[in-house]
């Protein structure tokens, strides 16, 4: 995957500034692969959709990975620093639409959540409930016990069973950052959300790209398009003599 331009990144953060985190990661998508339409992208499984974002961050910022967690016992704060390679599950080229799975006597066919299922969740503030909304939505086919109705509720042992094959397929929908603190030796795991954190750069960039933007335009009198198509290096250029 090759970069987007600029202008193509700054278009995706201005779409997506007031969108859901799933409506960001959308924008994103669509900004590093232009020619796939929009249902396809959200069709995606949230683990591959979280591949390739990853992907696109190692494309615009590069392999390595900085942030901070503050350990839950002693609360210091941690520098952490990993490479994309770290975290990227490899990509099954065989991956199936639809899985199965057998448990308690119930033979249950599920496929994946996309994006486009938890966009039908937006707004629903019952945890619950949404979580038994995504299940159903991904339940292909359910066959029963002979001695259980077709319409009795999934037990519970089928239900956590299910939402654990789901994971397992789908193990880069849910990174999981194993942790040490140095001063007090806690162990925990700490879930990477690469959706937030890319916006988070990508925001920061923005704000950054937008004044030079200001800067050579209120100096030299130039649109935005063609400060844009300046390479980095040319910009920088610039602003330095711009600055003195």
């Amino acid at each position: 995957m090759r970069a987007p331009t600029a202008a193509a990144l700054l278009d995706a953060w201005d779409q997506g500034h007031a969108a859901s985190p799933v409506g960001r990661a959308l924008a994103l998508l669509a900004a590093a692969d232009p020619t796939s339409a929009p249902a396809t992208l959200a069709a995606l499984p949230v683990g591959e959709r979280d591949g390739r974002l990853l992907t696109l961050r190692e494309a615009v910022f590069g392999a390595r990975v900085a942030g901070r967690a503050a350990c839950p016992a002693c609360a210091l704060e941690l520098d952490l620093a990993f490479l994309v390679s770290d975290i990227r599950v490899s990509a099954d080229a065989a991956r199936a639409d639809t899985f199965t799975l057998a448990a308690a006597g119930y033979a249950v066919a599920f496929r994946l959540p996309t994006s486009q299922d938890l966009l039908a969740l937006a707004g629903l503030r019952d945890v619950e409930m949404a979580r038994q909304m995504l299940l159903t939505a991904c339940i292909v086919a359910v066959q029963p016990p002979d001695d259980a109705a077709l319409d009795t509720p999934l037990p519970a042992a089928v239900v956590a069973a299910l939402v654990a094959h789901m994971a397992a397929a789908d193990p880069q929908a849910d990174v999981q950052l194993a942790l040490v603190c140095p001063a007090c030796v806690q162990q925990w795991q700490e879930s990477f959300d690469i959706v937030s954190f890319l916006w988070a750069e990508l925001d920061a960039w923005a704000g950054r790209l937008l004044r030079e933007v200001h800067s050579l335009a209120t100096a030299y009198g130039w649109g935005e398009a063609a400060i844009l198509a300046l390479s980095p290096r040319r910009r920088q250029y610039y602003l330095e003599l711009v600055r003195g």
